[in-house]
């Protein structure tokens, strides 16, 4: 059970977040913080601050005020506590002492609690970057009457997930008002409503000729973004001293989200090649001519002017491959080659190992666990293969499936 004390418990987040954590299974609101709180209304202490707190805690979730950023760094810092910033509204200022203060302990700092949000935000880069200077670029958010700070802290954020996709970044304009000259280029328009109950919605235009695409996002009640709050509790409960953010929750739940196998190819290998780019140009040339195709292909670095290579093929394919490398290996008496049939392929894959480390480590230190030996392996951005012993298979699935609940 990781224990909880919300900072700012008295505040129309606090409430809610205490309420959604009643319900949880693992997370337990043992206390809370708030100097103008009726600590009456609560079923746990509350205290006017910090220092008061008598209950042990494991993680502190604030969802106050801007102002009181540095009485709560000082106080989670005394303690070494990990803490979860929700608030927006913060100075460039503060964002420096929550960055210094992350050295000593651990700290997630994030302008939107809500996942679809921080997903929006990398759906919008990825459209600012193939849609490009054509098509200009509009935010408009919508939040309850109460809300104090405009435009909202994700705003903000959206706007720089798509400033980024520029090389020479954008200008933010805040509205139009009394402006008479022609929309620029650079430009990226952010416009703030505040109106009754509205829990929060964010939209961004991309306006071109003829077209706009728009991608939106709407929060019906303020529930999302304390189960958001709930799942960063999780995430940094044991994490080191550091500065993280829902980029961060996001890519480690989505390191692998994906496990395929495939049983109907072989392995093909060959060392003590010659270092000689032209010939092994026209290995690749003349498999590629009899339409075979090639995939999981590794090369070793040059290594007293030989090299090794290996590649999977079909097996249907395996005489006609066999039959093309023969032949260059009269050429190349030095030339080893060797086949294996009886493997399986099996690739992990997940859209947050671009930015996840360790997925690899973690799949050579299960496979050694089992016994396993690895006979390939190939990565790219999102995706790793490796190719093991086909009786190794129902062993390696089930722990790659147990290692990274797929």
């Amino acid at each position: 059970m990781i224990k909880i004390l919300i900072y700012g418990c008295g505040g129309t987040m606090g409430r809610v977040l205490a309420d959604v954590a009643n319900n949880s299974a693992d997370i337990n609101v043992v206390t809370g913080v708030d100097p103008i709180a009726d600590t009456a209304t609560f079923s746990f202490p509350v205290y006017a601050s910090l220092d008061e707190c008598k209950e042990d805690f494991d993680v502190i979730v604030d969802f106050s005020r801007p102002e009181s950023i540095k009485e709560l760094l000082s106080g989670a810092l005394q303690r070494k506590s990990p803490l979860i910033i929700a608030t927006t509204g913060h100075t460039d200022e503060d964002k420096l002492l929550i960055s210094k203060n992350a050295e000593s302990f651990p700290i997630f700092h994030a302008a939107n609690m809500s996942l679809g949000i921080n997903l929006m935000s990398n759906l919008i880069q990825k459209a600012a970057t193939v849609l490009g200077e054509n098509y200009d670029i509009e935010i408009i958010e919508k939040h309850h009457n109460l809300k104090k700070d405009a435009p909202s802290g994700t705003a903000y954020e959206l706007a720089n997930s798509a400033s980024q996709a520029f090389t020479k970044g954008k200008d933010f304009v805040f509205g139009r008002h009394t402006r008479t000259d022609l929309r620029n280029t650079r430009d990226i328009g952010i416009h703030a409503v505040r109106g009754g109950t509205i829990a929060g919605e964010h939209q961004v235009l991309f306006a071109g000729t003829d077209e706009v695409l728009e991608i939106r996002h709407s929060a019906h009640s303020k529930q999302v973004f304390a189960v958001g709050a709930l799942q960063a509790v999780r995430f940094i409960f044991g994490k080191p001293p550091g500065l993280y953010s829902m980029k961060n929750m996001i890519a480690e739940e989505s390191a692998t989200t994906h496990l395929y196998t495939g049983d109907d190819e072989a392995l093909i290998s060959m060392a003590n090649i010659p270092y000689e780019p032209s010939k092994i140009t026209q290995i690749f040339k003349i498999i590629g001519e009899k339409k075979i195709n090639l995939d999981m292909i590794s090369q070793t670095a040059p290594m007293d002017d030989k090299i090794s290579i290996s590649f999977t093929i079909p097996r249907k394919d395996i005489d006609s491959t066999v039959a093309i490398l023969k032949e260059i290996q009269g050429t190349w008496p030095e030339l080893r080659l060797d086949v294996l049939t009886n493997i399986t392929k099996i690739t992990v894959q997940g859209p947050g190992m671009e930015v996840q480390s360790g997925v690899a480590a973690k799949v050579f230190e299960l496979m050694t666990s089992k016994g396993i030996a690895l006979r390939a392996i190939t990565t790219s951005e999102t995706k790793i293969s490796y190719i093991i012993t086909e009786s190794d298979r129902s062993a390696a699935i089930e722990a790659i499936k147990t290692a990274f609940s797929i």
